[in-house]
C-alpha cells in the first residue's frame, strides 16, 4: 500500500469476518486509510460476492473494488477448528467487522463477552439489517430492505410511478461508511480509556438519518412526504434538464443569490423582480411555469454551451455524468479515480478511490485482488505460530485452504 507511514490508521489490524457488500465496504474504508484487513472466508467458495456479475477475467468487479488489497484466509466457521483459529486471531487484531445476524456469532461462541476476554481492547463492529437490539433484531435483511424500511423508497421517484429502490447498493454503502467511522470513533476512544467497545449498525439507520426531513414534516407539520420526482419540494428552482443536443445537465439555484444568478445567465435579468420569482416561497409556489422557464433555455443550447454560460455566471450546475464522461474527467482524474489490479492484469480498470482526503497522507493504492485463501498460511504460520504440519492438518480436515488457488 502506498503511504502507510503516513497513514492514520497504520499499525490496526482488522479481521473482517463478514460478507457481500456493507462490512467489505467497512473494511475497505478502513484499509484505504492504512488499517490492515483481513478477510476470513469461506475455504472453497469464498465471499459469495465473488460471484456477482459484471465478471472480467472471472473475478466479480464488483468484489474487486471492496476487497482488493486486502488478504485472504480460508477459514470454515461452520468447524469447531474453524472458529478456534477465529478466537485465536481476535486475539492478535485491534478490530473484528462482522455481518451475520444478531446471535450467530454468540451461538458459535464468538460473541463480544469471549473475544474481548482475551483481548479487552478489541473493537467489534457489528453490522446487520435491523441492529442488534429492538424487536426486529433477529429479522434478515439486505439493502433493498433498508432502502423501503427507511421510507427512501417511499420518496424516491415520480408521482405517477411505484416507490423506487436504487440500483446499487446505497444502503449497504452507507452502513460500510458509518461503521468505519464507528470503529474510527472507538479506536479513539480506547487510545484514551485502553477498553474496547461494540459498534452497533443497521442497515437502515444511516439511510433513516438522511431522509430525517420527511419523519420531521410528519411529527412536525402532520404532512406525509410523497414522490416528486427531481424536486426538493423545499426550493425552486432545481432540477435536471434536457439540452439541445439531448444530453442532460443539473442545475441547482436552491437559493436568493443563485436565482438570481440563473435569471441573470438566462438572459432574464428581470425575473428576478417578478412577484411571482423574487423570493424562495414564490418560487416554490410557482414552481410548475419557473420550471418551464429553465427548461425553454436550457433546451435552445448544446449542453456543453449551457453549461459554459452557468459556469460564468457562477450558477451551481454539473453534466449528468455517465461512466464513459467520469473516466476522462480531468478533476475526477486527479483526485477520485485509481487503478486496480486483479487475476488478468485489470491495468485499465479503475475504481472510486477513498471517500474523503487528509493533508498528511497521500492515500492508499489498489494493489491486488486476493484469491480464496491466498494468505492463509502466511496469515496463521507467521501470526499465530501455526506450523506446517498444523497447517497440513488443518488443510486436510477442510478447516482451511492455503492454496491461493481458488477461482475468484
Amino acid at each position: 500500500m502506498s503511504g502507510t507511514g503516513d497513514a492514520p490508521l497504520a499499525g490496526v489490524r482488522v479481521l473482517e469476518l463478514g460478507a457481500g457488500y456493507a462490512a467489505p465496504t467497512a473494511g475497505r474504508m478502513l484499509r484505504d486509510f492504512g488499517a490492515e484487513v483481513i478477510k476470513a472466508e469461506d475455504p472453497v467458495n469464498g465471499d459469495y460476492a465473488r460471484q456477482w456479475v459484471p465478471q472480467k477475467d472471472g473475478l466479480s468487479l464488483g468484489f474487486g473494488r471492496l476487497n482488493s488489497g486486502k488478504r485472504s484466509v480460508g477459514i470454515d466457521l461452520r468447524q469447531s477448528g474453524g472458529r478456534d483459529l477465529v478466537r485465536r486471531l481476535a486475539a492478535e487484531v485491534d478490530v473484528v467487522v462482522e455481518s451475520f445476524r444478531p446471535g450467530r456469532l454468540e451461538g458459535w461462541g464468538l460473541g463480544y463477552d469471549v473475544l474481548s476476554e482475551q483481548n479487552p481492547s478489541l473493537v467489534l463492529t457489528r453490522i446487520s439489517g435491523f441492529g442488534q437490539t429492538g424487536p426486529y433484531r433477529n429479522r434478515p435483511g439486505f439493502g433493498t430492505v433498508a432502502e423501503t424500511a427507511s421510507g427512501f423508497a417511499h420518496i424516491n421517484g415520480w408521482p405517477e410511478h411505484p416507490p423506487t429502490s436504487p440500483p446499487f447498493g446505497f444502503a449497504d454503502s452507507i452502513a460500510g461508511i458509518s461503521a468505519a467511522m464507528g470503529t474510527a470513533m472507538s479506536l479513539f476512544r480506547r487510545e484514551r480509556t485502553g477498553q474496547g467497545e461494540v459498534v452497533d449498525v443497521a442497515l437502515y439507520e444511516p439511510l433513516l438519518f438522511i431522509v430525517g426531513d420527511m419523519v420531521l414534516k410528519y411529527t412536525g407539520l402532520g404532512e406525509v412526504q410523497g414522490r416528486i420526482g427531481n424536486s426538493t419540494g423545499a426550493a425552486s428552482p432545481r432540477g435536471i434538464y434536457r439540452s439541445a443536443d439531448g444530453k442532460f445537465l443539473s442545475i441547482a439555484a436552491s437559493n436568493q443569490v443563485i436565482a438570481t444568478r440563473l435569471f441573470t445567465a438566462m438572459g432574464q435579468p428581470g425575473m428576478i423582480e417578478d412577484p411571482r420569482f423574487a423570493t424562495g416561497p414564490a418560487r416554490l409556489e410557482h414552481d410548475e411555469l419557473l420550471q418551464k422557464h429553465v427548461s425553454d433555455w436550457v433546451e435552445s443550447l448544446p449542453r456543453d454551451e449551457a453549461l459554459a454560460v452557468l459556469e460564468e455566471h457562477e450558477v451551481v450546475c454539473a453534466p449528468v455524468n455517465d461512466a464513459s464522461d467520469i473516466v476522462v474527467d480531468p478533476h475526477f482524474l486527479e483526485r477520485s479515480l485509481m487503478s486496480i489490479t486483479g487475476p488478468g492484469g485489470w491495468d485499465s480498470v479503475m475504481t472510486p478511490g477513498p471517500v474523503l482526503h487528509l493533508s498528511g497522507y497521500r492515500g492508499p493504492a489498489y494493489d491486488g485482488v486476493p484469491l480464496v485463501g491466498e494468505h492463509t498460511h502466511e496469515v496463521l504460520g507467521e501470526g499465530l505460530g501455526l506450523s506446517g504440519d498444523e497447517l497440513g492438518e488443518l488443510v486436510a480436515g477442510g478447516v482451511i485452504t492455503g492454496r491461493g488457488d481458488v477461482p475468484g
